[in-house]
């Protein structure tokens, strides 16, 4: 029961105070409108014409067609009579793309093959190469992929957004974190409010868990604005109106989810535990401001390491961090994107024992 009311209190104090709730409906909302306003930039309104060399024939190219149509684009199919210079014209611009079917193909039996050549340097190239990966991967057909060219000024791509988008999760979530953690522990512990509790017939663990446990669910409403905010502008981002769900598969959402919410609570109980051994909110704060530039400095580092091994999935946040980024590069990391969230879930419950051991020093708590 003591519990309860302990939880009950912190949920009040966030119901209670529009402030936060509006820090945690805002990452969701800036990342939407950033990504979108990238996607605009980079694709704009103006429609478009594709050429494209096709060898054999697929349901695939009807699909093709009516999403470009959608979007006021266009589609023309040149015969494949020669591959190099149809691969000539793809790298000199002169073509989109080439797009080719396996003989007697057929996408309701395996055996088929599709290959997709482009010019990932092309902002039209690599667009038809997402809009045919996206449909092709929704009808469960595997295809292989190839690029003739790699430009160094390529304006948007799935390498940036795998990047990138990992990092800004991470850093809207830690921020929706520190906006309720500093000011539950820190801040009732620089008022006396945490010693008056202390004081009581409490267990310590169930103080660790009546702060950890209402802090990430209301964390975890920062964290699905974040989640939303990707879900809804990765379509635009990668050039595709908004009812169309880009290169992603419905699982692919659900593990970034489950991804995104595995990082909430380990991120509170991290803040916590800083916040106990602080002595005010200033001092906290500054604390935690180093933990979130770290944290920083550890998602972006993925992006330097193109070849990892089993040993990421036990590192907390970086191993989120790494599952995040290949379900964004087109892959579909179930068992690491799992082992991940327990990790981190274990991670979360030493956490809370660790704030439990602080809570039960007079050293820590009242300075003696």
């Amino acid at each position: 029961m003591k519990l309860l009311a302990l939880m009950k209190k912190e949920f009040h104090r966030f119901f209670h105070d529009p402030r936060l709730i509006v820090t945690m409906l805002l990452p969701g909302l800036l990342i939407f409108l950033l990504y979108t306003f990238i996607g605009e930039i980079a694709y704009g309104d103006e429609a478009r014409e594709f050429k494209v060399y096709l060898s054999g024939s697929s349901a695939v190219t009807v699909a093709i067609e009516q999403i470009l149509a959608e979007n006021g684009d266009k589609v023309e199919w040149l015969p494949l009579e020669n591959e190099e210079e149809a691969r000539a014209a793809v790298k000199e611009g002169e073509a989109t793309a080439i797009l080719k079917f396996s003989e007697n193909f057929d996408p309701l039996q395996e055996g088929g093959s599709v290959s997709i050549v482009y010019d990932h340097g092309s902002e039209d190239s690599f667009y038809f190469e997402s809009l045919a990966s996206a449909v092709l991967t929704g009808m469960g057909m595997r295809f292989l992929i190839e690029e003739e060219t790699v430009k160094e000024d390529t304006a948007v791509g799935a390498e940036f957004l795998s990047t990138l988008l990992p990092m800004l999760i991470v850093c809207f979530i830690f921020s929706a974190c520190m906006s309720v953690t500093l000011e539950s522990v820190a801040g009732e512990k620089e008022r006396g409010t945490l010693s008056t509790i202390l004081v009581t017939s409490a267990k310590r663990s169930h103080i660790a868990l009546g702060k950890v446990i209402p802090l990430s669910c209301i964390s975890m409403i920062g964290a699905v604005s974040s989640f939303l905010g990707v879900a809804l502008s990765m379509p635009k981002l990668m050039g595709f109106s908004l009812g169309f769900l880009g290169d992603y598969s419905v699982w692919s959402y659900v593990l970034l989810l489950l991804l995104i919410l595995s990082t909430v609570p380990l991120i509170v109980g991290g803040i916590a535990a800083v916040s106990a051994l602080s002595r005010s909110v200033k001092e906290a704060s500054a604390y935690t401001g180093v933990l979130m530039i770290f944290t920083m400095v550890l998602s972006l580092v993925t992006s330097f390491l193109p070849t990892m091994g089993s040993w990421v999935t036990v590192v907390p946040i970086f191993n989120a961090v790494v599952a995040m980024q290949g379900v964004l590069q087109g892959g579909l990391p179930v068992l690491n994107a799992l082992l991940s969230v327990g990790i981190n879930l274990v991670y979360t419950a030493l956490l809370i024992f660790a704030i439990a051991k602080l809570l039960s020093s007079e050293k820590f708590m009242f300075g003696k």
